[in-house]
Order: C-alpha cells, then sequence, then structure tokens
C-alpha cells in the first residue's frame, strides 16, 4: 500500500505547485504592471551583481568633459571629474543593494524570531522580550549612527546593513507578534500543542509557514527603508565618503556639482534620484503581486 500512496503524493504536490505558478501568472497578468515591477527589480539585481565587474575600475575620466549635461555619449551627463553618471549608478548600485540585503535579512530574521517566540509562549517571556522590544524602539538612530561614524568608516555594506539592521527589527518583531497570537488560537496550532509536540516545532513547522508570505513582504518593504536610510545618512553627510553610492553621488551633485542652481550638473542629480525611484516602484509593485497571490479575498475579487 505504501508504494502506490508515494506516487499519489508526489503527483498532489506536482499539482498544487502547477496550481500555484498558473496563480501566480494570472495576478501578474491581471495587472502587467506587476510583471513590469518584477523585471525592474530583477534588472537591479542583475546590474547589482554584474554591472561592477563590466565596468572598469577606477572609472575612466575625461578632463575635457567636466560635469557636462545629458548628451548621446553620456546619458546622464559627467560628474566634476568628468566621469559618466550612468556608470557611477550602476558601480554605485552594488554597495546600496547589498547593504538593503543585509538590512532586510537582519531585521525579518531578529525581529521574526522575537515575535513569534514572544507571541506563541506569552506569559513572562513576553513581557521581557517586548519591554526589550520597546527600549530598542526608543533609541535613536540618528545620534547612534553620528557617534557609530567616529569609529567606523562604513565603508563595507557588512558594517552598514549590520547597524541598519539591528537598528530596523523593533517594528517587525511586534506586527509578528501580533500575527502570532492570531494565529496561536486556530485548530491546527491547537491540535499540535495537544498532540504534546515541541515549541521549537510547532514555531518552525506550523506558525512559520502560515506567516512566511507576510514575512516575505515584510522583508521587501525592509529593504526599501535600507535604502532610503543608508541614501539619506550619506547625502545629509552624516557618514564619511568611503565608498560610491547614490547617497553619495547626490550629496556632490548638490554640494559640490550646484545641481540645483546649474543647469549642467542637472543629470549628476537625476540619475540617483531615478535610480532610487524605479526600485521603490518595482518593489511596491511586486509587494502588491504578493498581497493578492497569498491572500484568497483578494484573489476572488
Amino acid at each position: 500500500m505504501s508504494a502506490t500512496l508515494i506516487p499519489e503524493t508526489g503527483s498532489a504536490a506536482s499539482t498544487l505547485r502547477r496550481n500555484f505558478w498558473r496563480g501566480v501568472w494570472r495576478v501578474m497578468r491581471r495587472k502587467p504592471s506587476r510583471l513590469v515591477g518584477v523585471v525592474i527589480l530583477a534588472a537591479f539585481v542583475l546590474m547589482a551583481v554584474l554591472g561592477p565587474m563590466l565596468l572598469p575600475s577606477p572609472l575612466p575620466n575625461d578632463p575635457t568633459a567636466i560635469t557636462q549635461p545629458p548628451s548621446a555619449e553620456h546619458w546622464f551627463g559627467t560628474d566634476p571629474q568628468g566621469r559618466d553618471v550612468l556608470a557611477l549608478v550602476v558601480t554605485g548600485s552594488r554597495y546600496v543593494l547589498l547593504t538593503a540585503a543585509i538590512t532586510a535579512l537582519i531585521t525579518v530574521v531578529a525581529g521574526t524570531s522575537i515575535g513569534l517566540f514572544s507571541g506563541f509562549k506569552r506569559g513572562r517571556w513576553d513581557t521581557v522580550l517586548m519591554r526589550l522590544t520597546d527600549m530598542k524602539l526608543t533609541i535613536p538612530g540618528l545620534p547612534l549612527l553620528l557617534v557609530l561614524a567616529t569609529v567606523w568608516r562604513f565603508g563595507s555594506p557588512w558594517q552598514m546593513g549590520l547597524v541598519l539592521g539591528l537598528l530596523g527589527w523593533g517594528g517587525v518583531a511586534r506586527a509578528v507578534r501580533s500575527q502570532t497570537l492570531s494565529l496561536r488560537e486556530r485548530g491546527f496550532i491547537e491540535a499540535a500543542r495537544g498532540l504534546g509536540l515541541s515549541t521549537t516545532h510547532i514555531i518552525g513547522k506550523e506558525l512559520l509557514p502560515s506567516m512566511a508570505p507576510y514575512i516575505a513582504m515584510n522583508m521587501l518593504i525592509a529593504v526599501t527603508g535600507a535604502v532610503y536610510s543608508q541614501v539619506g545618512l550619506f547625502f545629509l553627510g552624516v557618514l564619511p565618503y568611503e565608498s560610491d553610492n547614490w547617497g553619495v553621488m547626490l550629496n556632490l551633485a548638490v554640494f559640490q556639482a550646484g545641481a540645483l542652481i546649474t543647469p549642467n550638473a542637472i543629470g549628476y542629480l537625476l540619475g540617483p534620484l531615478l535610480a532610487i525611484l524605479l526600485l521603490t516602484l518595482a518593489i511596491v509593485l511586486v509587494v502588491d503581486a504578493m498581497d493578492e497571490i497569498f491572500n484568497p479575498r483578494l484573489r476572488e475579487e
């Protein structure tokens, strides 16, 4: 009998996967803009991974083409050193996206772990972990970064991602805890507890899969927040310019090239701004698609 059940089980799993991807495709076709968002997001990932490898390091500069307006040769013009602005956007994307990915990973892992455990255990553990979360939420991020900037140069995206991630998990922990409090009263969780299954098993095998779509959407949203945070800090001059990224480009475009008053430097300002806008738009469209894919009520509308 077991020999006949295995193929049936495998066939059922295969059918579920096919139905899932068909549902994904229907969601994408319903609003083609969502598919555009996926394409744009994939293009940014490829640009961050492959772009710096395909461009020379350091980038060539042309002393005769300093702060030039957009042209056929330089689509977004050149910077005050005569370097192509589009090439600077491409090379700066790796730092920005890698920092955002590290920040989102730390934020989601730490916040989800604390929120799941706190919401499921309740009692003393819930009180302690939520007081810790409240303390974390009261820590002002900007003054702390100012202090850390005297010790760290933030030339590595790992350093920046670590700091931003450790500063950003509080909101995720609160949100995941509220979801866990709702799910822990469901029948399948009560059945698992009645069977005497361990806390680790219930959280890892029952709660976590049910919350995976919600966690994935929070991770994409955390990427957007991380991009804004790091770009804003570099633009304000809070952090030293130890690396090429979009925030440094914005700062130099405004305060060195005079992009707000010099028409020739407008491309130097628009390059990183358009990159941030497109990346944000792509993430919003992908999150919108994920919300409909994993929300049955939205699919039925």
